[in-house]
């Protein structure tokens, strides 16, 4: 059977803990608006903006993302980051993906405004953006990024940038967490399979 080596791929990372309809509407929206061939989703291992905070054991981060997906081809699981040993850098993944799909394939990496204002502070931005082109997505209560700014500090984004418009992503892990640790419904704010892991695995139960 025939390779396919220029496929349109979209890239949405995150530690997922938990993977909730927040993630779900920014890698459908991308897929749709820049038609795209596939999303994976890929649950980081170390994050290193993280690595004083308490995060989920990785299986169990990894069976919210399949179940989410489960039912969906176009979405796809990478266990890359959660395999590799020690800090997790998106310019890594993004390399190691280049690698994979050769010079002909496309990569989006998809990600917040308010992740995007951070990209200055991240591992070797400028090569980043020049293995692939990154797709901002509006998260509530954060300002539209300065384009000027960025640019200013990483030369060249402004070419490399998307800026969508919508889906406005309300969702946070972190209320989900708490709102499961104090007895409150998390109903429409995760898929309908992760609710249940959460609950049969009895994770978040404990004030973090």
């Amino acid at each position: 059977m025939e390779v396919v080596t220029d496929m349109k791929t979209g890239i949405l990372g995150g530690t997922f803990d938990p993977v909730h309809i927040g993630h779900m509407a920014m890698a459908e929206e991308a897929r749709q608006r820049l038609k795209l061939d596939e999303v994976l989703f890929i649950p980081a291992g170390r994050p290193w903006l993280k690595v004083d905070k308490h995060i989920s054991p990785a299986r169990h981060r990894v069976n919210m993302v399949r179940l989410a997906i489960n039912g969906r081809p176009y979405l796809r699981l990478s266990q890359m980051e959660i395999e590799r040993a020690g800090p997790t850098y998106t310019v890594d993944t993004i390399a190691q993906l280049k690698g994979q799909i050769g010079a002909a394939g496309e990569l989006y990496f998809i990600l917040g405004w308010d992740n995007l204002e951070d990209l200055p502070r991240w591992k070797e931005p400028g090569r980043l953006i020049s293995l692939c082109r990154l797709v901002a997505v509006p998260r509530a209560g954060s300002p539209v990024p300065d384009p000027a700014a960025l640019e200013a500090a990483v030369p060249g984004l402004s070419k490399r940038l998307i800026m969508l418009d919508k889906p406005e992503i309300d969702i946070s892990a972190s209320v989900i967490r708490q709102r499961v640790s104090r007895g409150l419904s998390i109903e429409h704010l995760v898929p309908e399979a992760v609710a249940g892991y959460i609950a049969e695995q009895g994770l978040y139960r404990e004030k973090r």
